[in-house]
């Protein structure tokens, strides 16, 4: 019975560190899929703020907190870049938690 009381606090916090790892990779997958989108935007369309726009919807309720930039140059065939990046809070219900920053970038060639 004492073993049994010494290792299941051990291993419940083993495993609520695994689920926190798979949300962590999880959020940052999204980011990165959501610079993606922005750049696929950014790549067919001269206005900015589409691209801007795609990142964002491409988070859905987290979108209103990510911070987008766009880099376009106006050449075709040059490269356009979309950054996503957002403040993701790890282990908030336990210890009081910490927020760390999420980066996702995408790289496309401008096509019109």
């Amino acid at each position: 019975m004492v073993e049994f009381a010494l290792l299941v606090p051990v291993l419940l916090l083993a495993v609520l560190a695994t689920v926190e790892v798979a949300v962590v990779a999880r959020t940052q997958l999204e980011v990165v899929n959501a610079a993606r989108e922005g750049a696929r935007q950014a790549a067919t369309s001269p206005d900015p703020a589409r691209a801007v726009r795609a990142a964002r919807a491409a988070l859905g309720p987290r979108g209103a907190d990510a911070r987008v930039s766009v880099s376009r140059p106006h050449t075709v065939g040059a490269m356009a870049a979309v950054v996503v990046a957002i403040r993701h809070r790890v282990a908030a219900p336990m210890f009081g938690g910490f927020a760390i920053e999420l980066t996702g970038r995408s790289v496309m060639r401008v096509e019109r």
